[in-house]
């Protein structure tokens, strides 16, 4: 598959401020509670079914899994796994190869972990992004079940999606969906004024106090029980079903490239498992490196749990028992890499909060909506330069051919190329955003949107990469016309080169003057927002 270089209406396009402020002030999470409260109890089970989404492909502590489990024992009735593959849908959200395949690969996985508890998992399809509610509703209907379990989505779509279905299926079939994603509920952390709250500081405070005081938080579940034989004849029919095929707009590159993936990121809870594993045994260390790109000492988590190939609940569960036992993860209660990691996990958590409480930022929308108002430029040269690693800025080259190597960019990364496409070239970050959506193994859409969020703050990649990748090592590794650079002119090459060194590195001049910019993009900024009225 060819790289994007540009995009139509279609897939950036977005609703007016006004229509995205008239969404927020009537949330659809609500209407969707509503919808789940007004619902009569069915007493009366004839089959279970749990319905798998696409960031809980999992069996392992799995909430509604769980509870769709219990049900089906409690009635001694079968329980049946679905999933709904939308070819349509992962174009529409622009869901990259790499994560297409992993997904696939994980399903692939999960089907036979469940085939051998009697558990078949029934793969099914809708041609059109509409075609959800009555794809699933015909299958309850012919299948006579009487109760079907999911887990939360907070996206908008996702949640108009679960109202219109319990809507169709009406009184034929109980519906119940469980929190999974988060530790803490959306929407439970608020400020004094009983809003929930937006700002990271107060947020990560609470949040930490919260788990503190509740451990039972990090609690985990257990696999789903066997089914009985009994059933095995009935349920004959719905084992065998085939997983889902890549669609044509989601095939790797070249073979070469889906091998190197793979192996990069293997599929399934076990190997997630064995990677959380290995990351608890260096998480020391995390605070001190963390930023530096060189030492890739993250976790490499982000793919399994945007996935939900791995909880958060036994991530954290793992962390507690490194930490001694307690739930205690603030500064005086844990290890500098222990808070440190946990920070960077409440971000996830605060993003999910944000979109469930400011659904507008899943509708191609800032959470500042003064910024839809920026006037930005066609700068056509300077996104090709940016996505292919070629705008003769280092730190930011380094970062754009990982992504494109890997599917994967460090965090510290994905900062600095976000800022400088939205800054010093002026482009919409929403081009920049799409981009990640179709490229990164571990896309999320609110980490992603929220990652992207404008402001008025703008990366130095000079300085940044002196302070974060301080040997070069980093630039040298995914930048190899630097490699033979000497000192600290790997960090900016053309303006610490002689003219006649740096052209012998066949490597391009930096596309734009970054001082300039940053002063052209900040007065943009004030102009176009001071008088903005969404």
């Amino acid at each position: 598959m060819s790289k994007r270089t540009s995009y139509q209406r279609s897939e950036l396009g977005h609703p007016s401020t006004k229509r995205a402020k008239q969404v927020d002030e009537d949330l659809p999470f609500d209407n969707l509670i509503e919808a789940l409260d007004a619902q009569e109890e069915k007493k009366d089970v004839t089959k279970v079914v749990h319905w798998f989404r696409p960031k809980d492909l999992r069996i392992q502590d799995n909430t509604g899994l769980y509870h769709a489990s219990q049900l089906a024992q409690d009635k001694k009735k079968p329980l049946i796994g679905i999933y709904l593959h939308c070819p349509a849908e992962e174009s529409w959200h622009g869901t990259s190869p790499a994560r297409m395949d992993f997904m696939i690969e994980g399903l692939k996985i999960m089907q036979k972990e469940l085939k051998e508890l009697n558990i078949p998992l029934v793969f099914l399809h809708a041609d059109k992004r509409g075609e959800h509610v009555s794809t699933i509703a015909k299958f309850l209907r012919n299948n006579d079940v009487s109760h079907l379990f999911a887990n939360f989505e907070y996206e908008v779509d996702e949640i108009r999606r679960d109202i219109g279905l319990l809507k169709e299926v009406d009184k034929d079939v109980q519906v119940s969906i469980f929190l999974d994603q988060t530790i803490v509920e959306p929407g439970e952390i608020t400020t004094n004024t009983g809003k929930p709250m937006k700002v990271f500081t107060p947020y990560h405070r609470a949040w930490i106090d919260v788990v503190k005081q509740e451990p039972s938080l990090l609690d985990t579940k257990p696999p789903p029980a066997k089914n009985d034989p009994s059933v095995m004849k009935d349920l004959e029919p719905l084992f065998g079903s085939q997983a889902p095929k890549v669609a044509e707009d989601k095939q790797f590159a070249s073979k070469e490239h889906e091998k190197r993936i793979r192996k990069l990121w293997p599929a399934g809870h076990a190997a997630a498992k064995k990677r959380m594993d290995a990351f608890i045994q260096k998480i020391d260390n995390y605070a001190a490196t963390r930023s530096d790109a060189a030492k890739d000492s993250t976790s490499r988590m982000s793919a399994y749990f945007s996935a939900g190939m791995f909880s958060m609940r036994e991530a954290l569960t793992k962390v507690r028992e490194y930490n001694g036992g307690s739930a205690d993860f603030s500064q005086s209660g844990a290890s500098p890499g222990v808070y440190s990691w946990i920070r960077e996990i409440v971000f996830r958590e605060l993003y999910r909060q944000t979109l469930m409480t400011t659904p507008h930022t899943s509708m191609n929308l800032p959470q500042n909506l003064k910024f839809d108002f920026v006037q930005w430029e066609d700068d056509e040269e300077g996104w090709e330069k940016w996505y292919k690693g070629q705008t003769g800025v280092p730190f930011v080259d380094a970062g754009m051919r990982q992504l494109n190597t890997e599917a994967y960019m460090h965090n510290r990364l994905r900062m600095n190329v976000s800022s400088y496409l939205y800054c010093n070239l002026l482009i919409d970050y929403r081009r920049g955003e799409r981009y990640f959506a179709e490229t990164l193994i571990d896309w999320d859409l609110s980490n992603n949107t929220q990652g992207w969020e404008p402001s008025y703050t703008v990366f130095n990649p000079t300085s940044q990469a002196e302070k974060n990748d301080s040997n070069g090592d980093y630039i040298r590794k995914w930048v190899p016309e630097l490699k033979d650079v000497k000192g600290k002119a790997v960090f900016a090459p053309y303006e610490r080169l002689s003219k006649e060194d740096f052209e012998k590195l066949g490597y391009p001049k930096p596309h734009v003057d970054w001082k300039e910019t940053k002063e052209r993009a900040i007065e943009r900024f004030k102009r176009d927002l001071r008088n903005a009225s969404p």
